[in-house]
């Protein structure tokens, strides 16, 4: 199996070498395109992932592709192409993190203002390279890891390709629950649902048996901690929401924290540029044959075992067994209260035929059904202006987010987005 992986430059990528050289019995690639069009980056990790693959003994090849026809060289040939691209850097992520705050709004790169300003760059790039892929790699899956998620995968959909996203937040909580339990992860299913970025964990179950209210009774403090929500917030929930929901049940205390950071000079963005500086220096050493420990400063984790589940699932072949897997997917009727064309993350049946969502455990409860069918509202929204572009499309998704949701503030936000991001958005 050929997988290309477009932002192979990026500094997750030993992550998924790591993943892809443990698990070579699982997913036994033959290659590994590494597609970046910053040459000297892809270069530098591609040097990593072959001694990675060394040092485990894998027997695929690592190739690195950059220039003007990197991309097309790169996917020939492929069966899948995961797709991890940041637009901008993280010079623009930190604007993503600031300019909300002008207006009290929160500052993140996935949600709110700052999540939309992202969804508006990032796109209609990776539509193109869609395009492209389905030019030169026309039987290949496209998975989506680039945030956010669930807009990217939506617009994928609606273009007609091949696509699922993919997120670390499920295999996380399963992997931990595992871990507490001292069983195989595999063992463990999901009863998880919501979109990409705002989800709750409805239930553990461990060989059919839910043991969520055990783990709670016995986990709840270090949830809390982990989530940053309170403890008597999640016993009342009876379920473990995202960490990303803290931007919606503690909006207005996560401002107060975001805005004495940036008076301090410090902010996520700023902390992952000098996480990445220190990893690109561990990377330029020609000695390292390991995924060095401060990558897991990066965030990301289990991303690679996640990537290797559903890239195997995908090509396992009509013998092997279906898998359930956590992705966004179309869907197709799952919540009665959403359009059949909604993106979705939840629990989904994968393989060789594709890939959709498990009948729901239960019916989605009101509290989260009504900022479920918001959110989806609003990202519908976010795709079309991201395809269509134009002012009055940003204000229009702006007042729908519920973050946002005042006609003044929308509008102040939507000018001052598109006046920062106006290098990127060639209809502004």
């Amino acid at each position: 199996m050929k997988l290309a992986v477009v932002g192979g430059g990026s500094t997750y990528t030993p992550e998924l070498v790591d993943g892809f050289a443990r698990l070579r019995d699982t997913l036994p690639l033959t290659e590994l395109a590494l597609i970046d069009p910053a040459a000297d980056r892809v270069e530098l990790i591609g040097g990593l992932a072959r001694r990675i693959f060394a040092k485990q003994g894998h027997p695929g090849t690592v190739t690195t592709h950059s220039g003007l026809d990197g991309l097309e060289s790169g996917v020939e040939g492929a069966d899948a192409v995961l797709i991890q691209l940041r637009v901008g850097g993280q010079t623009i992520r930190n604007v993503d993190e600031s300019f909300p705050l002008e207006f009290c709004c929160v500052g993140q790169e996935t949600t709110g203002a700052g999540g939309f300003a992202k969804a508006l760059r990032t796109v209609p790039v990776v539509l193109d390279i869609a395009e492209r892929v389905r030019r030169i790699a026309p039987q290949a899956w496209i998975i989506d890891f680039t945030n956010p998620v669930g807009i990217v995968t939506r617009a994928l959909l609606d273009a007609g390709h091949r696509a699922v996203g993919l997120c670390n937040v499920a295999i996380g909580f399963q992997r931990r629950a595992a871990a507490h339990l001292g069983v195989e992860p595999s063992r463990i299913k999901l009863d998880h649902v919501g979109l990409n970025h705002l989800t709750w964990e409805r239930g553990f179950y461990l060989d059919g048996t839910d043991f969520l209210p055990k783990y709670l009774d016995e986990a709840l403090d270090e949830v809390a901690h982990d989530i940053e929500l309170p403890a008597e917030l999640i016993s009342r929930l009876a379920a473990i929401p995202s960490y990303y929901l803290r931007y919606f049940y503690a909006h207005d205390i996560v401002v107060k924290e975001q805005i004495d950071q940036v008076a301090k000079g410090e902010n996520r963005a700023k902390a992952v540029a000098a996480v990445e500086a220190e990893l690109l220096a561990q990377y330029a050493d020609p000695t390292l044959d390991t995924k060095p420990e401060a990558l897991s400063k990066r965030g990301g984790a289990f991303y690679s075992e996640a990537a290797v589940e559903l890239l195997a699932s995908l090509h396992g072949g009509p013998d092997k067994q279906s898998e359930e897997q956590v992705v966004n997917v179309r869907n197709a009727g799952t919540f009665p209260f959403l359009a059949d064309d909604a993106v979705i993350e939840v629990p989904a049946i994968v393989d060789a035929a594709g890939v959709r969502p498990a009948p729901l455990r239960a019916p989605i409860e009101p509290l989260y059904r009504g900022l479920i069918g918001h959110v989806s509202a609003y990202e519908e929204l976010a795709v079309e202006a991201a395809i269509k572009g134009g002012v009055d499309r940003v204000r229009t998704a702006m007042l729908a987010h519920p973050l946002i949701g005042q006609a003044d503030l929308a509008d102040k936000l939507a000018d001052s987005l598109v006046a920062k991001n106006r290098d990127f958005l060639p209809w502004a």
